[in-house]
């Protein structure tokens, strides 16, 4: 299936999931500000397509990502039903769906930097675009810290369903700590067939 009807597809998909999971979320000022980055994206997305779009592998990735946001917004991070299995398969102290986040927001950006590092000839080693594309991914995570930490200051208690800190006193660092292992991962892992991709989608 082409390009052309694969990315529309996708796209109408997120738009449903955003309009359900919109719909009676557990807590509205959250759902905003998780959903935020997917009705950022979304937009610039469709707008670059054309210009300059990215490989199958990023497209499939962001969509995946959309997802884990959307649900962390109707649910809140700490209440997400796949977050509370894996809290009861293994025997977890708090419900782990937050950390699939940090993990993908660590993943997502690493690849999404690599890939314009790479195509637009910014570096010419591909050791080199790992190494700043994990350091970007890692400045993402801090700044999103850094929003939660304001949201935290203007909100009060109200921002503990945005924060899901369920507790964790180190919360903070644990999940930049999955978003590095979610950049890392997306380097060791998926490099080859990304640079497979990105010299067919660069032609």
């Amino acid at each position: 299936m082409s390009r052309q009807v694969v990315l529309p597809v996708l796209a109408g998909v997120i738009v449903i999931l955003l309009l359900v999971s919109g719909w009676h979320p557990f807590d509205r000022a959250t759902w905003w500000m998780e959903v935020a980055p997917v009705l950022i994206a979304l937009p610039l997305l469709v707008l670059t397509r054309d210009r300059f779009p990215l490989t199958p592998l990023l497209y499939a990735l962001i969509f995946i990502h959309a997802t884990i946001l959307i649900a962390g917004g109707a649910y809140t991070y700490a209440r997400v039903p796949l977050g509370f299995w894996l809290q009861g398969m293994f025997d977890l102290g708090r419900n782990p769906y937050d950390k699939i986040g940090h993990f993908a927001q660590g993943l997502v950006p690493m690849l999404l930097a690599r890939e314009v590092l790479l195509r637009k000839g910014y570096v010419a080693g591909s050791r080199i675009a790992g190494f700043l594309s994990i350091c970007f991914a890692m400045a993402v995570s801090a700044w999103y810290e850094l929003i939660e930490w304001g949201a935290a200051l203007a909100m009060g208690q109200g921002a503990d369903e945005f924060l899901g800190t369920q507790g964790d006193i180190w919360d903070t660092q644990s999940d930049m700590f999955m978003a590095f292992l979610g950049a890392t991962s997306a380097y060791v892992l998926l490099s080859r067939l990304h640079d497979r991709q990105i010299r067919t989608t660069a032609r």
